[in-house]
């Protein structure tokens, strides 16, 4: 019996700004430790030890806007064997679980499915394994098994799944329903009467069973998931589904495109149960989660990064770029990046999309992306910024290269402050050691390799009448972005 883990990467969003960006999502920070939230996702299911073998293959449904970094994640904590599949858009929860079905179901391999959002915390992974096992014989019979977390507080911020009766000598229940975010006293009603559990988003099942269930419920989704899987592309470590097929599929989530609809067709011979788990789980929704979840100091801070503190209690304190000197404070947050900094008191986090909204009107660009950027090459730091110029810190990894390219507006000089770059310009290609320059002209196609083992590290100044990152035609790449 083979598990198979599939990863769900493909959110976006601010509500942890300034940390989290639409274009560098939660899941891609390291919140807790120096794995990030998709690295410990990766990582945890493979210490699984049980009826089943893991699969060494790790299945990763994510937006393409995220692709390089995804990738580079992964390869970072050795998950090297990475099915890829780059949604060209968002379509929810249950086309990205089948287009993963579809993936392991290739090799005509019907494994069994471990579905997991990759920006979920699950501090006792011990108490996660044993509830992998308790879903698993009910999995391999062809029922789909979610997980639901036993409730500590009535949190309204949650989805609930009322329990049935308990399934033979399992600790598996019977899925009755599934309750939306309830008002606080139900929610106070669900804790108390222990027969509520909360919607973890996870899930288990065979593929084959999904995909039967998804093309009995929604055959517009499966048809449009497999005619786009069936003209995927691959390159470098991706699949691309395809886009004009994919555009045809409806948008909708797990639980309301099969889950709930399961009691409603008996005559598929498919159950819905759940192996209610306590976990230390969290979905990490907001800063305040952020903080229960994270280690505290005896006055119960939570600090990250360099800070310094006095006669402070129950804060979230982190610093990425300089000191964070914090006095007389109590349940405050506080987050410092370099372009932007929150301060709120915890009661107020689940309100931030209300800063982000107006931010979006006024300064979009710090919610879209942080000042530095990742590529597939390395990376690079906008440091400052004027009306006509801006100075990037650009950084090459070894054996990377930028694509051959060319600016419309901007004109561009290049200093190299540490290791060898090799620079076409033109017709002409030059090595450049640090302390050494080039200039750019506008309209001149150029390209910056690094064809050393070591870091190259450039210091760019732009000079032009637009300085947007759309300003590029690309004439070569290595990293497939030709068309993107």
């Amino acid at each position: 019996m083979l598990l198979q883990p599939v990863i769900l990467s493909g959110g976006s969003g601010t509500r942890l700004w300034p940390l989290s960006r639409d274009k560098h999502p939660k899941q891609l920070l390291a919140l807790f430790n120096n794995e990030t939230m998709l690295q410990a996702t990766a990582l945890r299911v493979q210490n699984f030890q049980g009826a089943a073998t893991v699969s060494s293959r790790v299945i990763v449904v994510c937006n393409e806007e995220y692709r390089f970094i995804t990738a580079e994640q992964l390869r970072e904590v050795g998950c090297t064997d990475s099915t890829l599949l780059l949604e060209p858009f968002g379509r929810n929860t249950a086309p990205a679980v089948t287009l993963a079905a579809l993936a392991a179901s290739q090799n005509d391999n019907d494994s069994i499915l471990l579905i997991m959002p990759a920006d979920h915390q699950i501090g006792d992974e011990e108490g996660f394994y044993q509830a992998i096992a308790a879903g698993l014989p009910q999995a391999s019979a062809g029922a789909m098994v979610t997980f639901g977390i036993v409730p500590d507080r009535p949190e309204t911020g949650y989805g609930y799944i009322l329990l049935g009766k308990q399934l033979d000598q399992s600790i598996a229940l019977e899925l009755k329903s599934f309750v939306e975010k309830p008002h606080v006293e139900l929610a106070q009603e669900y804790v108390k009467n222990g027969q509520h559990v909360w919607n973890s988003g996870i899930f288990m099942m065979r593929a084959s069973v999904w995909l039967r269930a998804i093309a009995h419920f929604n055959p517009a989704m499966f048809e449009a998931c497999q005619t786009s899987f069936k003209l995927a592309k691959s390159d470098c470590d991706f699949v691309r589904i395809d886009k004009e097929a994919f555009a045809a599929c409806p948008s909708d989530s797990i639980d309301y495109a099969v889950m709930e609809k399961l009691a409603s067709a008996p005559e598929l011979g498919i159950s819905a149960c759940v192996v209610p788990f306590n976990a230390a789980w969290s979905d990490v929704g907001a800063w305040d989660a952020v903080w229960q979840v994270s280690n505290k100091d005896e006055n119960g801070n939570s600090l990250r990064g360099d800070v310094l503190v006095e006669d402070s209690r129950n804060c979230l304190l982190m610093s990425d770029s300089r000191l964070l000197a914090c006095l007389g404070l109590e349940d405050v947050i506080v987050v410092e990046t370099p372009d932007a900094v929150l301060v709120t008191n915890k009661a107020n986090t689940s309100n931030i999309k209300r800063i982000i909204t107006r931010l979006k009107d006024s300064h979009q660009a710090l919610t879209d992306n942080h000042r530095k950027v990742y590529r597939p090459w390395g990376h690079y730091d906008s440091v400052d910024r004027g009306e006509h110029f801006q100075v990037k810190r650009i950084v090459v990894k070894p054996g990377g290269s930028l694509s051959m390219q060319m600016h419309q507006h901007r004109a561009e000089h290049w200093i190299v402050v540490a290791g060898t770059a090799k620079v076409t310009r033109g017709d002409e290609v030059m090595t450049l050691q640090a302390n050494q320059s080039t200039y750019i002209p506008r309209g001149v196609k150029h390209r910056l390799e690094n064809t050393t083992d070591a870091e190259l590290e450039v210091i760019e100044v732009q000079s032009g009448s637009y300085l947007g990152e759309d300003d590029i035609v690309r004439f070569g790449d290595i990293y497939g972005r030709l068309d993107i």
